[in-house]
């Protein structure tokens, strides 16, 4: 940015608060640019506009109890703060990792006080899915009595996390990764308060926003790093690369990322989508994911969405799995990937899967009914004289090697459990099927062979 075009961005931001002295520029950058009006808050319009759902909020004077759900950096305590400040509240902050019974106790003590007084208190929780049942059961009575209005913020889904009963007091607010544009406005800003521009060409500049992944604090600090280099021209992409590493991609191995990426991956190999399968194969390893997960997940997705459509789909990443566990990183990872793509080109059915439900449930329903009688051994002179065995006809003497018996127990109406589809193997299961159904059809009217 030329310095004219710095000067003039100064002055129109007012130094976003930042004192000219040199403790203030200790403090990291993301803290000296931290927005003193919801107004300069970037990438959250979605519920800061007046039609969103805090902008409605602030306009009725009415504050609820509200839960920031979203990755990190992307302005939860900012706004949070921002809230109290615009409707003069007094701004406590918590954080689950440090908060203890004791400093609960004192600050509900200290709202209360204040309530008493006709003052408001904001309460923001930190991390509040990590406080436990009992400290979150404990927030119920000052949000009913309205003694403080509770924020939250949660990296976590909060309908797992939170007790339902705090959920059901609070508005779940979802706030999203800040996108280039947001980005790019940050380093605006941030080029103004240095005094400086980044010295970067533009590819380099777009990989500098791609390193922060979305967030805001992050890029922020990538940006302070930059504006650091002194270099006798401007950083190209590989250089920059060679300055400062890429920040680590968002993935928790038993969070919402785990969850949110495998349900991507099966999707797209449902959705018989090689690509986008691949894509979310390779985020997933790039975050650190046990290879040995996936593998058990493909597997599932072999039985369930290929089924008997192609057979070979189970064997394959039966062997992939097999592979990656002889040949290890990164060269097993390959055999998964094989897999993947054999999986997301190959025919689909579930016919199975809602076959072995459907038989799952009847069995469930019809409790511990015996088999009939002709289908069971008879060891003993007793089991014969009771009936077992009687009238059983074996397959391989009966007309087309078919008996068309019944082997439902008594009672228990025949249920057409599996219904193949009209693609890949299972074409040739449904003729079988259709077949079998007619011969048993003659078979129990007596009309003899088919």
């Amino acid at each position: 940015m030329p310095a004219a075009d710095l000067g003039l961005m100064s002055a129109m931001l007012g130094d976003f608060g930042c004192e000219d002295s040199k403790a203030a520029s200790l403090r990291p950058l993301a803290d000296r640019l931290r927005p003193r009006a919801l107004g300069e808050v970037v990438g959250q319009s979605h519920i800061l506009d007046e039609d969103g759902p805090i902008g409605s909020m602030l306009a009725s004077g009415s504050l609820s109890s509200i839960v920031f759900w979203g990755p990190p950096g992307v302005g939860k305590t900012t706004i949070a703060r921002l809230i109290a400040e615009h409707s003069d509240f007094e701004f406590v902050q918590i954080s689950a990792v440090h908060a203890n019974a004791a400093d609960l106790k004192k600050i509900f003590g200290a709202a209360r006080g204040r309530w008493s007084q006709g003052l408001g208190t904001v309460l923001f929780a930190d991390e509040i899915h990590r406080f436990n049942k009992a400290q979150q059961d404990g927030f119920l009575s000052y949000v009913e009595e309205g003694s403080v209005v509770l924020i939250g913020a949660t990296t976590e889904n909060p309908s797992f996390e939170l007790n339902a009963a705090l959920l059901s007091r609070m508005q779940v607010m979802v706030l999203r990764p800040l996108d280039r544009e947001s980005l790019e406005t940050l380093s605006v800003r941030a080029e103004a308060l240095l005094g400086v521009s980044l010295p970067l060409t533009s590819e380099a500049r777009s990989l500098l926003i791609d390193m922060a992944d979305g967030d805001g604090r992050a890029f922020l600090n990538l940006v302070d790093r930059v504006a650091g280099v002194r270099a006798a021209q401007p950083l190209d992409a590989p250089s920059l690369s060679r300055v400062i590493s890429k920040r680590a991609a968002n993935y928790d191995k038993t969070g919402d990322w785990h969850y949110n990426l495998i349900s991507a991956l099966h999707k797209s190999v449902r959705g018989s989508d090689p690509d986008a399968a691949l894509y979310w194969l390779s985020r997933m390893l790039e975050g650190g994911e046990d290879p040995h997960y996936i593998a058990r997940r493909i597997t599932r997705m072999a039985v369930e969405d290929i089924g008997l459509a192609d057979p070979d789909a189970l064997g394959i990443c039966l062997n992939a799995w097999q592979a990656y566990e002889r040949l290890g990183s990164p060269e097993g990872e390959l055999a998964i990937a094989q897999s993947v793509i054999y999986l997301s080109l190959a025919p689909k059915s579930n016919a199975a899967y809602k076959a072995a439900k459907f038989a799952g449930s009847e069995a469930r329903r019809t409790g511990s009914l015996p088999p009939p009688k002709h289908i069971l051994n008879a060891p003993t002179r007793l089991m014969k004289d009771l009936g077992y065995s009687k009238g059983y006809s074996y397959d391989h003497d009966a007309e087309d090697g078919f008996s068309g018996q019944d082997y439902f127990p008594d009672g228990v109406d025949r249920s057409d459990f599996y219904d193949p589809v009209e693609r890949g193997f299972e074409r040739d299961m449904k003729k079988r099927l259709e077949y079998f159904k007619k011969l048993r059809s003659r078979r129990a009217s007596g009309a003899g062979r088919g």
